[in-house]
């Protein structure tokens, strides 16, 4: 039998608490660990249902690949055009991140590295507070005193109350907003002039996807930062951002399609002088880590994926107490399977 060139296995990642956002709840998120033949080449390929992208059209991309006869890249100037630009961002994404940890082990050099980029910066990413009542926000946001920003997911009546049950509890923490297109532009609008008071490090993707002039009017009437998520999927987007005023943009390798097309979206954001998240979905410490290597060129970070499930099989970036990461300098991506003890 002809050894395989690329398996895939799903794993169920079962979530610490129900994660609640604008578009639903959910108690566990799948993945995909994708590996390449002799294991050497490790990459993952995961995308939430509100992205409406299914697990099939990824297999689909992934059998293709598995199915080709052209050798594996030998430099990273050639991996996108192996990976061809069918398949969606997850897909083409997982397989990226599997070539680029193969080329990296091969050469010996940490991802960061390879790519010749700046040395990982040892930010403190944000931890995520999902959205129930303010009680219940504010009780989540005393326990964990030690961690200096937190994200909060909004996108119901009670938002402007539990901003304030948690800026209550926690004066001293930098407070990051995520609405996740929840808000229209005049209840948006409103929300900011009376959120202004609590001292928000920045508002992500308060409107609809689709909505980017308006994200830019959003931004006029306010001094505080607002980052797009949603509305920043490809470089085409990143111009029309940049020339509609938003302040910053969040990246996701998962959302993006991999490593190489968020390091060119980073360079176009740039040029507009806009400020740049890496951010990642639910998704393993191989993706969170891989996207923990372009930290050089960032302002901002929300990389706080393991923190948030209770069964990740890897182990990658590391945190410290205050959730200071450090980013592994073993070659290719730096993830392995966890130990256990």
């Amino acid at each position: 039998m002809n050894k395989q060139r690329l398996t895939w296995e799903k794993i169920s990642l079962e979530l610490i608490r129900p994660f609640r956002i604008a578009y639903g709840v959910a108690t566990v998120r799948d993945t995909h660990w994708i590996r390449l033949e002799d294991d050497i080449g490790w990459g993952e390929g995961v995308i939430p249902s509100y992205y409406q992208i299914s697990n099939a059209e990824l297999y689909a991309c992934w059998n293709r690949a598995s199915k080709s006869d052209v050798p594996f890249p030998v430099s990273i100037h050639q991996v996108q055009g192996w990976i061809g630009e069918d398949g969606p961002g997850p897909a083409r994404c997982a397989l990226e991140l599997a070539l680029l940890d193969r080329i990296g082990r091969i050469e010996n050099k940490p991802l960061y590295q390879l790519l010749d980029l700046p040395n990982p910066k040892k930010l403190v990413t944000s931890y995520t507070i999902s959205i129930s009542t303010p009680q219940e926000m504010a009780a989540a946001a005393r326990s964990i005193k030690k961690y200096p920003i937190l994200k909060i997911k909004l996108g119901n009546e009670e938002d402007e109350a539990c901003i304030a049950a948690i800026r209550e509890v926690r004066p001293d923490a930098k407070i990051r907003v995520d609405v996740n297109g929840a808000w229209d532009l005049p209840t948006a609008k409103k929300m900011v002039r009376r959120l202004a008071i609590y001292d928000l490090d920045l508002i992500e993707q308060p409107l609809p996807r689709g909505q980017v002039t308006e994200l830019g009017i959003l931004q006029s009437t306010t001094n505080i930062p607002i980052v797009a998520d949603e509305s920043a999927q490809t470089i085409d987007d990143i111009h029309s951002l940049g020339l509609a005023g938003v302040a910053g943009v969040n990246l996701k390798l998962m959302k993006v399609g991999g490593v190489l097309t968020a390091l060119e979206m980073m360079r176009v954001a740039q040029e507009y002088n806009m400020r740049i998240m890496l951010g990642c979905m639910i998704e393993t410490s191989i993706g969170v880590t891989a996207m923990a290597h372009l930290s050089g060129l960032a302002e901002w970070i929300d990389l706080d994926a393991p923190l948030l499930i209770k069964n990740d099989p890897f182990e990658g970036l590391t945190y410290d107490k205050h959730l200071k990461i450090s980013v592994p300098t073993s070659p290719g991506i730096g993830v392995q399977t966890r130990r256990t003890k």
